[in-house]
C-alpha cells in the first residue's frame, strides 16, 4: 500500500507543478478555461491509474469470524491452466489422513481450491507442507496391553501375568504427523509425489519413534512405494478417536507397484504387486521360519458417485512359505475377499462397511500384532506336520451423524474370527471385538476435540479370555485442513 500512495503523491506533485509553470502572471479567459479542461483531463488519468495499481496488489490475508472458520486464513489458490478434477470420493472430516494419502485416478483431487500448495520456483509443480499435533489422554480399566493405541489383539486373557493389574492411565503424542504433498496438474501425466510419517516406530515410555506411514509416487495413473495395497480401501475408515481404529479393518502398507485404470467417471479398477510377508504361527515350532516364494497381488474394482458415496470389492492372492529343518520347506495358496462401502446419508451422515472372508490372509488385518504365545496369523502346521493356511473372515460398521456444524458423533463395531491350527500354542489369537462411540467438537476448522469410550475383548486359542474398557481424550491441531 506504501508504494500505491508514494506513486499517487508523485502524480499529483507533477501534476500541480505543470499547472503552475503553465499559468502567466495575467491569464486571460480562453487560457483558464485550457487550463482547467488539461486539468480535468490530468484527474482523469489520476484515478485511472489508482485503479490499475490496486489491481497489481497481491490480496492481503483475511480472517473469517463466522462458524468453524473464525481465524482461519485465507489463502490465495495456485494459478494452474488445467482446471483440477474434483475426486468423486467425499472428503469426510476425521482424525486421520488416510483419504489424504489415497491414490486417486489421473490424480484427482479432495480439495479442488489446492488450499496450502505452493509454487516451487522454476518448476511446474505446487508444494504443501502440513503438521498434525496430536495429544491423546488414556484411562483403562485394567492392563490393555499397549498403552499408546487400543488393539484389541494385544489384550492379556485370564491366567497371563499382565492380565487385570488395575487402573492404567497414559498420555502420548505418537499419532502427531507430518506430511509433503507434491502436484504438477499442468505437466503431462500429473505426477504427485507424497510423505507421511508419525511417531510409532518404537520405544517405550515418552519415547517418540519416527516410522514412515508413506512414501510414494504417481505418474500416468502408475504408483510406486512405499503405500496401500489395492486390497485395502483408505475411504471407508470410520472416524475414531483412537489411533488405531477397528480391529477388522485391511491395512497394511509396503512397498508396491499398482496401476490404477480409470474406466469412466464413476468406475475405475487397480492392479498391484507388493512386498510379500509371511507370518508363520513358530511358536511350537521353533526352527521355522516365514519364506516368500513370490510377490503378493491385489486387484479391485471401485463405483464412485459425489453424492451417493462408493463401493469396492477387491481380491487378494499370495503364496505363504515356511522352512524348518526337521519339517522340510513348504507353502500354501493363500487369498482374500473384501467388500466395502461408504455412503453418504441425509444431514450429512454417513454408514461405512466392510467384510473380508479367506484363507492366509491375516497379514493384512488391522489387529495383526504379535505378543508372547503368537506370532503369525497366515498359516500354521497342522497335526500331520504340514502347513496349513487358517480361514479369518471380519466385518466392521461404523455411522457418523452430524449433530450441527461442530458437533459430530460416531459408532464403530469390529469383529475378527481366525481359525487355528494343532501347532499354536493355547495363546493363539482367536477372535476379538471391537465397539467405540466417541462425540467430537469441532472447535476450530484445523482444531478437534473427541471424547471415546472403547472396549475390547479377546478370546485365545483355548478358550481364555479378556476384556478391557478405555476412556480417552483426544486433542488434534493441523496446520491445514
Amino acid at each position: 500500500m506504501k508504494t500505491v500512495k508514494t506513486r499517487i503523491f508523485t502524480l499529483v506533485c507533477a501534476t500541480i507543478a505543470g499547472v503552475a509553470g503553465a499559468q502567466t502572471p495575467t491569464p486571460t479567459l480562453e487560457q483558464m478555461q485550457a487550463q482547467l479542461q488539461s486539468m480535468q483531463q490530468m484527474v482523469t488519468s489520476l484515478q485511472q491509474q489508482i485503479a490499475d495499481l490496486k489491481s497489481q496488489r497481491v490480496p492481503e490475508a483475511s480472517g473469517q469470524t463466522n462458524g468453524t472458520n473464525a481465524g482461519a486464513i485465507v489463502f490465495v489458490a495456485p494459478t494452474i491452466t488445467v482446471p483440477p478434477k474434483t475426486s468423486q470420493v467425499t472428503s469426510h472430516e476425521t482424525f486421520r489422513d488416510y483419504q489424504e494419502g489415497a491414490q486417486r485416478p489421473g490424480n484427482e483431487t479432495l480439495d479442488p481450491k489446492f488450499r496450502g500448495f505452493m509454487p516451487i520456483p522454476n518448476t511446474p509443480a505446487f508444494i504443501r507442507f502440513n503438521a498434525k499435533v496430536k495429544v491423546d489422554m488414556t484411562d483403562d480399566t485394567q492392563n490393555s496391553g499397549n498403552p499408546d493405541r487400543f488393539v484389541t489383539a494385544q489384550i492379556p486373557v485370564e491366567g497371563e501375568t499382565t492380565h487385570g493389574q488395575g487402573n492404567h492411565f497414559n498420555v502420548n503424542a505418537r499419532g502427531s504427523a507430518l506430511s509433503v504433498d507434491v502436484r504438477a496438474p499442468d505437466f503431462p501425466g500429473n505426477p504427485r509425489f507424497y510423505y507421511n510419517n508419525d511417531f510409532f516406530g518404537g520405544g517405550t515410555g515418552v519415547q517418540m519413534g519416527y516410522r514412515v506411514k508413506q512414501l510414494w509416487g504417481q505418474y500416468y495413473n502408475f504408483t510406486t512405494g512405499f503405500t496401500y495395497s489395492p486390497f485395502e480401501d483408505p475411504d471407508v475408515w470410520p472416524d475414531t478417536v483412537d489411533f488405531e481404529g477397528p480391529n477388522s479393518m485391511i491395512f497394511a502398507r509396503q512397498a508396491t507397484i499398482r496401476y490404477l485404470w480409470e474406466i469412466n467417471d464413476h468406475w475405475q479398477m487397480n492392479f498391484g504387486v507388493h512386498q510379500p510377508a509371511s507370518d508363520i504361527d513358530t511358536v511350537n515350532v521353533p526352527d521355522a521360519s516365514p519364506v516368500n516364494h513370490a510377490p503378493d497381488t491385489a486387484v479391485n474394482f471401485r463405483w464412485e458417485d459425489k453424492k451417493i458415496g462408493h463401493v469396492q470389492v477387491a481380491a487378494l492372492l499370495r503364496d505363504v512359505g515356511s522352512d524348518s529343518p526337521t519339517l522340510g520347506n513348504d507353502s500354501v495358496f493363500g487369498w482374500g475377499l473384501m467388500a466395502a462401502t461408504s455412503l453418504n446419508l441425509c444431514n450429512k451422515d454417513t454408514v461405512q462397511a466392510q467384510a473380508t472372508y479367506g484363507d492366509g490372509y491375516f497379514h493384512y488385518m488391522n489387529d495383526n500384532f504379535t505378543y508372547p504365545g503368537f506370532n503369525g496369523g497366515d498359516a500354521a502346521y497342522n497335526s500331520s506336520g504340514k502347513l496349513e493356511a487358517m480361514t479369518c473372515y471380519s466385518g466392521m460398521l461404523g455411522y457418523t451423524h452430524n449433530w450441527c456444524e461442530k458437533f459430530r458423533s460416531t459408532g464403530t463395531v469390529g469383529y475378527v474370527h481366525l481359525g487355528n491350527e494343532f501347532s499354536e500354542g493355547p495363546l493363539a489369537y482367536h477372535k476379538t471385538l471391537y465397539a467405540s462411540a466417541n462425540v467430537v467438537y469441532q472447535l476450530r476448522k484445523r482444531l478437534s476435540i473427541g471424547l471415546e469410550g472403547l472396549y475390547g475383548k479377546k478370546e485365545v486359542k483355548d478358550g481364555s479370555d479378556g476384556d478391557v474398557f478405555r476412556f480417552q481424550l483426544g486433542i488434534q491441531w493441523s496446520l491445514w485442513d
